[in-house]
């Protein structure tokens, strides 16, 4: 945890820097404004960290004051960074153009370039604001010869990554919920970072979660944010919205249909998640559930789906990228070999920055189909 924060505010603090380097030319020789701007931007620096202070410390108003406005500007800052990147690099090329191809053009002066970085971050983030209120469905038909005679079709609706917190409440939820009602799913999943704030906070939120009761019931797993909002709490919390919660175990719903759930870790266990998958019965569609979209060879064979989330496909162009270098299968549906699939969900929610860009939140709604 203390390595993370510490990086987390090495990169913030120079993607500040690097903003603030490039629009301070705005503020002239006016001293108390550039104090007072730098002020701002070490506020908005430290606001993630009030926010969680805040908020464990029963000061929840206030938390939700400070995130309601930390974390848009979050989104805003992190578009503003890689524009003014892509200005530099702009000014770079035609620097050295002029510099070694003695073509006659002039950089962009910097006024010009710091209201460009302004208007375009603006513009970005509020489509963004747009694209992740823009819930879509997406779905996947699988064939198998794994349910039971009398079963021809199980439907599962998955969300994933809905964070929900002092920003993401009783909109986002009921947003959520509707289209859940709307799919008429036989097994709702969660498949990690569903609570990422206080519990107690949340405690409106449940009677939403308990109305949703499909007929097989609802099966979760943690994420690595249940874990940063406290364990136990977010798992009472899922329980008592009404969900089965799998931390390293296994169930059999109605004899039709397995659920293998492993607990959040960085690494794959081969004996323990290869194990899990071995001790339900054969013959049975194997559901597997697994925050991180990261595949053990050993299990590759042994389960039919693996339901993964946690990437929310970078979130926020062009992290995509750098996301896709870390988690190779990070969004989408990737046929494993061996009769195994798995689909990584880009998530429900939003992580921090309540917007999304190139990466629309997404319910999954799969329909498993007895092959005749």
């Amino acid at each position: 945890m203390w390595t993370f924060l510490v990086v987390f505010l090495t990169v913030y603090t120079s993607m500040h820097a690097v903003f603030y380097y490039r629009v301070h030319v705005l503020l002239g020789e006016r001293k108390g404004m550039a104090l007072a701007f730098t002020v701002f931007l070490g506020l908005m620096i430290l606001s993630p960290l009030l926010c969680r202070l805040l908020e464990r410390t029963g000061w929840e108003t206030q938390a939700r004051v400070v995130a309601h406005v930390g974390y848009p500007w979050m989104g805003f800052l992190f578009l503003a960074f890689w524009c003014s990147l892509a200005v530099g690099f702009v000014n770079a090329v035609l620097w050295g153009l002029h510099r070694y191809a003695g073509v006659d053009v002039a950089r962009i002066p910097q006024k010009p370039a710091a209201v460009v970085v302004l208007v375009a971050a603006g513009m970005l983030t509020l489509y963004g604001a747009f694209e992740a209120s823009n819930l879509r469905v997406e779905r996947i038909r699988l064939e198998t010869e794994k349910l039971p005679p009398d079963v021809p079709r199980l439907v599962v609706a998955q969300i994933s990554d809905v964070h929900l917190g002092l920003n993401g409440r009783e909109g986002r939820a009921e947003r959520i919920l509707r289209a859940v009602r709307a799919a008429d799913p036989d097994l709702l999943v969660s498949t990690g970072d569903l609570v990422d704030g206080a519990p107690h906070s949340l405690e409106p939120l449940l009677p939403l979660f308990q109305s949703v009761q499909p007929k097989l019931g609802k099966v979760a797993i943690v994420g690595n944010h249940e874990y940063y909002v406290g364990l136990q709490g977010a798992m009472d919390w899922t329980r008592r919205a009404g969900f089965t919660l799998l931390k390293d175990n296994a169930t059999t719903l109605a004899g039709m249909l397995n659920v293998v759930g492993v607990d959040d870790t960085w690494k794959d266990r081969p004996e323990t998640e290869s194990g899990l998958l071995r001790s339900v019965p054969n013959g049975l569609f194997t559901l597997y559930l697994k925050h991180r979209p990261q595949v053990c060879p050993e299990t590759v064979g042994l389960f039919d789906l693996q339901l993964s989330g946690h990437t929310h496909r970078g979130q926020i162009f062009p992290f995509s990228l750098f996301v896709a270098l870390m988690y190779p299968f990070f969004n989408g549906t990737y046929d494993m070999g061996e009769g195994s699939v798995l689909h990584t969900s880009r998530g429900t929610g939003t992580w921090g920055p309540p917007i999304r860009v190139l990466a629309p939140p997404e319910i999954t709604v799969i329909e498993i189909v007895r092959k005749d």
